[in-house]
C-alpha cells in the first residue's frame, strides 16, 4: 500500500485508490485514533461533497467508524470549512470530509479535522495511517459496544450565521455573481450572500454527481466572467468542489487570483492596524508583486510551504492572522480555523464597502509579475524525485534567470502531476523557460 495521506489528506480514484474497503479501514482507524483518550464513544461529524462516488464513500467510512466504536452524524452536502466550524459548535470529536476539492469527479477524498476544528498535522496523519496499515483485519468493537449513526441536516444553518456575523455591514446594494462550480457551496455561498443583502446572480448551482469542477468554478473562471459583464456585477466569485478555496472577477472582468486578495485585503488590515506582526503568510507559489506590495507599506510576506496546513501551522506557531495561497485557499484566522472561500469573499466585499472602492482599483495595490504556471501529467509521481536530468534542466532554468526570476518545480500532492513554477521580469522569457522545463519532465516521467 503506498503512502495513504498528502497534503490535503488522502485522495485518489474513486473505486480505483479510494475504494470503499479503504474507508472502512480508514473510519476503523478513526474512530480507534480519535476515542484514544475517552471514556466513551468518539463522535464524529462527516460531511460530503455531491460528485457520485461521496455517497458510497460516506457509507463505507460510517460503516468502518461504527464498527470501531464510534458514533457518526451525518451533514449531508456541506462545505468543507463548514465541517471545520461545526466540529467545534457542535461538540464532537473529530469530523471528516468527503471531497475532493477542486480535482474532477472521477476523484475523491477524505480528510479529518479535531475537536478544536484544524485539519491534522503531519504528526497526527502519520499515527492514523500506521493505524489503518497496523493489521490485516480491522479491530471491530462488538454488542452495545458498535457505534450508531445519526442525520442532521440542519446543522449547517449555523455555520451560515456565523459567516453572516463576520461581515461588518449590510451588503446591500453590492451586485454579485457567484459560480458554486456545480459543488458543495451550491446552497450555502447563495444564502449567506443573500441574507447579508447583497443582489445575487447564480451560475453551476445544478450539481448531478458528475459535473462538479467540469469548466466552471475557480479552476475555470471564463463563464463567470462573461456572467459579471452580462450582469453589470461589481465582483463575481469562483468556489471550488468544497468551497474551501475562491477566485474573484472584478467589474471589468478581470480575473484575480488568491495574491490580490491577500494584497487587498492584507494591506487594508494593515492600515487598520488588524494585521498580526504586519505580516501576511503566503507559499512559495505566491507571486513576488504580493512581497512588493506589502513591503512598500510597511508590511512583510513569509513564505510557507505549499498546502493551506502548511500556512495555518505557521500562522499558529507565529501569531498570525491573515494567509494563504495563490490558488485562493485563504485563512483569516481571526474567523475561521481553515481556508474557506464564502468567508474569504465576505471579508473582500468587506473592504470594498469600507472604502466605497472599485475591485478592480483596490486590485492595483498589487503589480503582478509574470508567472507562467504548468502542470505537466506524469505515469509515476514517485519517478520525479531525485531524478538527476529533471535537476539539471532545473539547474539550466535558473542560470537562464541570471537571478532575475526564480523557479519552482513540485510534485502535486493530490494528482500525477509536476508542477512548473517560472517567474520572471520578462513574460516571454517566462514561458520559454518553463516550457523547455515541462518538455524535459516529460520527456523523463510521461
Amino acid at each position: 500500500m503506498a503512502r495513504l495521506f498528502g497534503t490535503d489528506g488522502v485522495r485518489g480514484v474513486a473505486n480505483i485508490d479510494l475504494t470503499p474497503d479503504l474507508l472502512v479501514r480508514i473510519g476503523s482507524a478513526a474512530a480507534a485514533f480519535f476515542g484514544t483518550s475517552l471514556s466513551r464513544k468518539p463522535s464524529i461529524l462527516c460531511g460530503i461533497d455531491p460528485r457520485i462516488s461521496s455517497g458510497m464513500l460516506e457509507a463505507a467510512l460510517a460503516a468502518g467508524i461504527c464498527a470501531g466504536g464510534g458514533n457518526v452524524t451525518r451533514l449531508g452536502v456541506v462545505t468543507t470549512p463548514a465541517i471545520a466550524y461545526l466540529v467545534k459548535d457542535l461538540g464532537a470529536d473529530a469530523g471528516a470530509m468527503i471531497s475532493a476539492s477542486h480535482n474532477p469527479y472521477e476523484y475523491n477524498g477524505v480528510k479529518f479535522f479535531s475537536r478544536d476544528g484544524y485539519k491534522l498535522g503531519d504528526e497526527s496523519e502519520q499515527r492514523l495511517e500506521a493505524l489503518i496499515r497496523s493489521t490485516e483485519k480491522p479491530a471491530y468493537v462488538t454488542g452495545a459496544n458498535i457505534g450508531a449513526i445519526e442525520t442532521d441536516l440542519e446543522a449547517h444553518d449555523s455555520y451560515v450565521d456565523h459567516l453572516v456575523r463576520s461581515a461588518a455591514r449590510s451588503f446591500r446594494g453590492v451586485r454579485m455573481v457567484i459560480d458554486c462550480a456545480n459543488g458543495a457551496s451550491s446552497m450555502i455561498s447563495p444564502r449567506t450572500f443573500r441574507r447579508l443583502g447583497a443582489e445575487v446572480y447564480v451560475i453551476n448551482n445544478q450539481p448531478n454527481g458528475l459535473n462538479i469542477n467540469v469548466d466552471c468554478g475557480s479552476t475555470h473562471p471564463a463563464q463567470l466572467q462573461k456572467a459579471v459583464l452580462e450582469h453589470n456585477a461589481h465582483i463575481g466569485l469562483a468556489h471550488d468542489g468544497d468551497a474551501d478555496r475562491l477566485i474573484v472577477v472584478d467589474e471589468t472582468g478581470k480575473v484575480l487570483d488568491g495574491d490580490y486578495i491577500m494584497a487587498i485585503c492584507g494591506l487594508h488590515m494593515l492600515r487598520k492596524g488588524e494585521l498580526h506582526e504586519n505580516t501576511v503568510v503566503a507559499t512559495v507559489m505566491s507571486n513576488l508583486g504580493l512581497d512588493i506590495a506589502m513591503r512598500k507599506a510597511g508590511g512583510r510576506v513569509v513564505k510557507a510551504a505549499v498546502g493551506d496546513k502548511y500556512v495555518l501551522e505557521m500562522m499558529r506557531r507565529e501569531g498570525h492572522n491573515l494567509g494563504g495561497e495563490q490558488s485562493g485557499h485563504l485563512i483569516f484566522s481571526d474567523f475561521s480555523t481553515t481556508g474557506d472561500g464564502i468567508l474569504t469573499g465576505i471579508q473582500l466585499i468587506n473592504v470594498m464597502k469600507e472604502t466605497n472602492s472599485p475591485l478592480s482599483r483596490l486590485a492595483r495595490q498589487m503589480q503582478r509579475l509574470p508567472q507562467v504556471l504548468l502542470n505537466v501529467q506524469v505515469e509515476r509521481i514517485e519517478r520525479y524525485h531525485a531524478n538527476p536530468r529533471i535537476a539539471l534542466a532545473i539547474d539550466d532554468a535558473e542560470d537562464e534567470l541570471l537571478g532575475r526570476g526564480r523557479v519552482l518545480v513540485r510534485a502535486s500532492g493530490t494528482e500525477p502531476l509536476v508542477r512548473v513554477m517560472v517567474e520572471a521580469e520578462d513574460e516571454e522569457q517566462a514561458q520559454s523557460v518553463a516550457n523547455k522545463l515541462a518538455e524535459a519532465i516529460r520527456k523523463e516521467l510521461a
